[in-house]
């Protein structure tokens, strides 16, 4: 059994993740050399080498400075979609905060791309039961789905006692879409991609899709970054040895990981995959 799978890119550069958070602040940005734009050019190419449509889940913020890289996805038939504006995690600022950030991220990506902006992810995965206003928002500010909750126990985000499958969290008409997972020996695993995917076997990884297909009957969701392609970019020596390792291992054999996924596996578009959930008819 095959099924179609949910092919998303997380669209920010190396020096806006969340492991080097502590060691470059918002403000130096501007300071540090881009990468994004030629990274997700790669990845563009190599989608429509093989006629494969994803969501771009795209920072605001990226958005603003290349306007040229939105209009590109669109055109090539991607959706686009919003991972905020400043990678400022959801659960640490607030309400008030969350909504001008949605706004601003909103803003930026349709004006540049020219599309509604229907979809969200929040930046690393920082929505979920403990922050239920987050649902609130995104449904009050038009976005019809999100999927940033991953139920796994991590030490930087996760709720492992989360649904694994896609919800409606309580009174709403927003779909939470959770990350995948699959289930053994009492606990969720990962199986969605970023670094476990890097680090792992990558048979690994397909022996675990096509469990999920046979066993659960589900496509997957698979995500990301384009700075994941790029063994070139600078080393950031001030972080922890920690950060290092996870930012960077296997950093040199993604591209071939990535181009065999491509060929294992059908992939599409978040909102045609979970077509049937997103059409506004279907009742709350």
């Amino acid at each position: 059994m095959s099924l179609t799978g949910a092919m998303t890119i997380d669209v920010e550069d190396y020096f806006q993740v969340q492991a080097f958070a502590d060691v470059i602040d918002r403000e130096s940005w501007e300071r540090w050399p881009r990468r994004v734009e030629a990274n997700t050019e790669w990845m563009l190419e190599a989608l429509a080498a093989r006629g494969v449509q994803a969501t771009f889940f795209t920072l605001g913020w990226v958005a603003e400075r290349h306007r040229g890289l939105v209009r590109r996805i669109v055109a090539a038939g991607h959706e686009l979609a919003s991972h905020g504006y400043g990678h400022q995690l959801v659960d640490r600022i607030g309400p008030e905060a969350f909504r001008a950030d949605l706004a601003r991220a909103r803003a930026a990506l349709e004006d540049a791309g020219g599309v509604a902006v229907i979809g969200y992810r929040a930046p690393t995965f920082s929505i979920g039961p403990h922050v239920p206003w987050a649902w609130e928002i995104l449904e009050e500010t038009g976005h019809r789905y999100t999927s940033s909750l991953f139920p796994v126990k991590h030490d930087l985000y996760g709720t492992p006692d989360a649904a694994r499958v896609p919800f409606r969290p309580a009174g709403s008409s927003l779909w939470e879409i959770p990350l995948t997972t699959v289930h053994g020996f009492g606990r969720n695993w990962p199986c969605a991609g970023g670094g476990y995917f890097r680090l792992l076997p990558y048979a690994a990884y397909r022996g675990a899709v096509r469990h999920l297909h046979r066993r659960e009957g589900r496509p997957q969701i698979f995500y990301t970054h384009p700075w994941e392609l790029d063994p070139g970019q600078p080393h950031i020596p001030q972080s922890r040895l920690s950060a290092r390792f996870r930012h960077r291992v296997n950093l040199g054999r993604m591209k071939t990981r990535f181009a065999a996924l491509l060929e294992d596996f059908a992939w599409d578009r978040m909102d045609r995959v979970y077509a049937d959930l997103l059409d506004p008819s279907r009742p709350c």
